[in-house]
């Protein structure tokens, strides 16, 4: 019997032990998350006129605590944090505009990866991976530079799109766009109705206006707290101490989320033969970080418990892999020292099924006098 074998025998029984939330730990986390990332912030942008040590180090507990923001709108957005679907609309709309991120939004593309996770024909995580074919299309300008694109380095300028740019462009973008379109459909026809105008509107910026209510009201609230930030603080000493946490809690995010699922010989294949939990198991990684990291991650670092399940609240996952450990045997476990390590996964390789790195991929498929030439 093979490990998805073994795990899906067991598989019911333990959701059933684990997806089970507690609300009055979901709002000592939700607590413990949101009065130290107000503090810090506070006290980081008083500290640049004592000693910009200290504002250094204040910076960088913060980031870890936007972190932390971030994995509890995660939980929220999958409706795992408190018990009702309210409670958890409610958290993760806070803890979205505290780290940038519309939540109902996020949590939609989010769910796809769960339910296509392994297959990247579907879904090709942050880096937005190439097939080893689509990258053998390449000229070798094209390779350096998707090879270059995809360093470690950048991943702050990652973190500063994802936690404060993009969320603001798309939404502002999306916006003038509809207004134009509704002037330009009222003038043509005057008599249409504004519901008749927004249903012919089409941008690939929301799925549908309940996302955009939500990104709307994430944008409207954050953009207000920062402009009261700028008047109470200054322009200069708020946005230096917001633009660089929230850059660099991104930046970890996305390290975090790449790691998890582009590694050494990480289960990735395309919708045929495609299975959910053999992904689970092959596909995603047990992070192994000391107990204050896992603490601030909010024991994402368990990922193989929770793409098993999304139901399974954070602070049960660690329980879960300690008693259903014997399940998780074919899980590959990764530590920090790894981390710069699976960044060099990078590739999609249909044959064999598995994330490879571009030295690998040379080994395979390169030309011979390409090989030597490199």
């Amino acid at each position: 019997m093979n490990a998805t074998e073994r795990l899906k025998l067991e598989k019911s029984e333990l959701i059933k032990k684990y997806a089970e939330r507690n609300n009055g730990f979901a709002m000592y986390q939700m607590l413990s998350t949101m009065i130290p990332y107000f503090a810090l912030f506070y006290f980081a942008i008083e500290s640049l006129s004592i000693s910009y040590w200290l504002t250094a180090g204040l910076v960088f507990l913060l980031i870890l605590w936007i972190m932390r923001v971030f994995m509890m709108m995660h939980d929220a957005g999958h409706g795992c944090l408190f018990v009702t679907p309210r409670q958890n609309s409610i958290a993760g709309f806070i803890m979205g505009v505290m780290c940038g991120v519309p939540e109902y939004v996020w949590s939609k593309h989010h769910a796809y990866h769960h339910a296509t996770n392994g297959n990247w024909n579907k879904y090709r995580g942050p880096l937005a991976v190439l097939s080893s074919e689509e990258y053998s299309e390449l000229s070798d300008k094209k390779k350096r530079s998707y090879v270059n694109g995809r360093n470690i380095l950048l991943a702050p300028f990652g973190g500063f799109l994802y936690f404060i740019f993009t969320p603001r462009f798309t939404w502002l973008k999306g916006s003038i766009q509809f207004f134009f379109h509704a002037i330009k459909s009222k003038l043509s026809a005057p008599k249409t109705s504004f519901t008749d105008i927004a249903d012919s509107f089409e941008t690939k910026f929301w799925a549908d206006w309940k996302e955009y209510c939500h990104m709307a009201a994430n944008n409207i609230v954050l953009i207000s707290l920062i402009v009261f930030g700028c008047w109470y603080f200054g322009i200069a000493p708020f946005m230096t101490i917001y633009i660089i946490a929230l850059s660099l809690a991104g930046a970890l995010g996305i390290i975090l989320f790449t790691i998890q699922h582009n590694f050494e010989d990480s289960y990735a294949t395309g919708d045929e033969g495609w299975d959910y939990n053999t992904a689970a198991i092959e596909g995603t990684s047990y992070l192994d970080l000391p107990r204050i990291l896992h603490w601030f991650t909010a024991d994402i670092g368990y990922h193989h418990i929770h793409h098993l399940s999304a139901r399974i609240p954070n602070y049960k996952l660690r329980a879960c892999h300690e008693e259903y450990e014997h399940l998780f045997k074919e899980v590959p476990t990764l530590r920090l020292k790894d981390v710069l390590k699976s960044f060099k996964y990078i590739l999609w390789d249909e044959a064999s099924g598995r994330m490879i790195s571009v030295d690998q991929y040379n080994e395979r498929y390169a030309e011979p006098e390409l090989t030597q030439a490199q």
